[in-house]
């Protein structure tokens, strides 16, 4: 026998709640338990019933849902919380995860996987709305993206090429063949790379440039500086 899911509904519109109400007590193991039209009656109504699932509309008067979700994570201990949302909007969806949402989902989800949706989040498990998933992945590769860059940040594109030389393993003297150089050049690059990226030695800066990606910036075998 399925274990008894309490479930606390926030939604400013009274015929969204009903519908939902309806849906979910459709199936014996849930049990709205609560009902609120704003996110401080949300917060109150939780902290009051104790549910083990809040659902959540991103968008109410005064205190957005978002806002709510956090305060009902610190506060509710266990219970998990669904965001409800008619669009997919990238913004929402980011802070709806750092305020320690457990689903994300679209109000034009089928029935079946609204159900499915909270018996995961009941378990423990966290859910998004499929349509969200290729968001979620190229949002997530363009910040990584961003961050490597950022890494780098204070390098030249002359020293920026050379720490990508030094990462595969060339010595001065091949390096500054490579970039068409003084010798003597390189091993100033050398010096002001290792001194912006705060690492003291070669090893060290090789470290460094794999670790943030520098391959993404100048590819392997391609790192000819076309500025001098």
């Amino acid at each position: 026998m399925s274990k008894l899911v309490r479930i606390l509904i926030a939604d400013d519109h009274s015929v969204v709640r009903a519908g939902l109400r309806a849906l979910l007590e459709h199936h014996g193991h849930f049990r709205v338990i609560a009902e609120a039209s704003t996110g401080e009656e949300a917060i109150a109504k939780a902290q009051e019933h104790q549910p083990d699932v809040a659902v959540l509309d991103i968008r109410m008067p005064g205190l957005s849902g978002i806002e709510a979700c956090r305060r009902i994570v610190q506060s509710v201990e266990g219970c998990k919380v669904i965001m409800l949302t008619s669009y997919a909007e990238d913004e929402l969806l980011f802070a709806a995860i750092q305020a320690g949402a457990s689903g994300y989902v679209l109000k034009r989800i089928g029935d079946n996987e609204l159900v499915q949706a909270i018996e995961r989040v009941s378990r423990g498990e966290g859910m998004l709305d499929p349509a969200m998933t290729a968001t979620i992945f190229s949002e997530m590769r363009k910040a990584t993206q961003a961050q490597n860059a950022a890494a780098f940040g204070e390098l030249t594109p002359q020293e920026l090429a050379v720490l990508a030389l030094v990462a595969e393993g060339l010595t001065n003297r091949q390096i500054a063949v490579k970039l068409y150089l003084g010798e003597g050049t390189v091993r100033n690059y050398v010096s002001s790379v290792l001194a912006k990226i705060g690492v003291s030695n070669r090893a060290e800066a090789a470290a460094y440039a794999v670790k943030h990606n520098i391959g993404e910036l100048i590819p392997p075998s391609n790192s000819k500086s076309e500025r001098d």
